[in-house]
Order: C-alpha cells, then structure tokens, then sequence
C-alpha cells in the first residue's frame, strides 16, 4: 500500500509497506531498521524474537519524544523490560502493527515532533 504524502521537513518517511518490507523515501527495505525524521538506523534486529534491551538503546540515544515499534502484520508487545530504559528516561512507547507504526510515524513527523519508528521486519512468507 502505498502512503500520501504532506509537505514537511522531515527528512525521512514512509511511502509504503507489505509483507516484509516498507518503502521510505520510495526505497524498499526488507530489514529491520529505525526511521527518524533526520536519520534512518538500518539493519536494527532481525525478528521480534531476537530483541533485547541493548536494540532499543539505539533508540535511546537518539531521545526522541516517542517511539512507536512496529510489530508486522499484528501487534505483538514484546517484554517491558526491554524498553523500561526508554519509559525512564520520558520517552513515551507504542507498540502498533506495521502499517498503523508507518501511519502514525508519518503524522508525528509532519507535526514536526522528534518521533522514532522501529520497525521489526519479517521475512516474507516462503509458499511450500
């Protein structure tokens, strides 16, 4: 599906999503990775399952006002003991499936608010 675009400084949204990847810019990424309106963090975890808390310090450090972690096609809340560092330090967390994290990054972002989207990519399913 692809996403329509307002006017806005960010430097970086989404402009589509599918099973297994989202558009930013227009360029399709088929990895986990975090979009900031200023900066695009690639290669961030490779499944849900794999996360830990030292994934989200990379969030961390870049303070944003919130996070919204995109899960794929449903939302999955990971333990909240691997985000508890972000929630200390003010940083607000939502946990949404894919498409409601790129939507909701994308309006943050136009607002001009200092958003983080994480997004969990999975690979696509391989038909047997």
């Amino acid at each position: 599906m692809k996403l329509h675009l307002d006017r806005t400084d960010a430097r970086y949204l989404f402009t589509g999503y599918g099973p297994g990847y989202v558009l930013v810019n227009g360029a399709r990424v088929e990895t986990s990775l975090i979009v900031l309106p200023d900066e695009i963090v690639p290669d961030w975890a490779a499944d849900l399952a794999s996360l830990a808390a030292a994934h989200f310090d990379a969030v961390l450090m870049r303070a944003p006002e919130i996070m919204l972690l995109g899960t794929g096609e449903r939302q999955v809340f990971p333990a909240i003991g691997l985000y508890a560092g972000l929630i200390r330090a003010g940083i607000g967390v939502e946990v949404m499936d894919t498409q409601a994290a790129c939507r909701t990054y994308n309006i943050l972002a136009g607002e001009g608010r200092r958003v983080a989207a994480a997004i969990v990519i999975a690979a696509a399913p391989v038909d047997a």
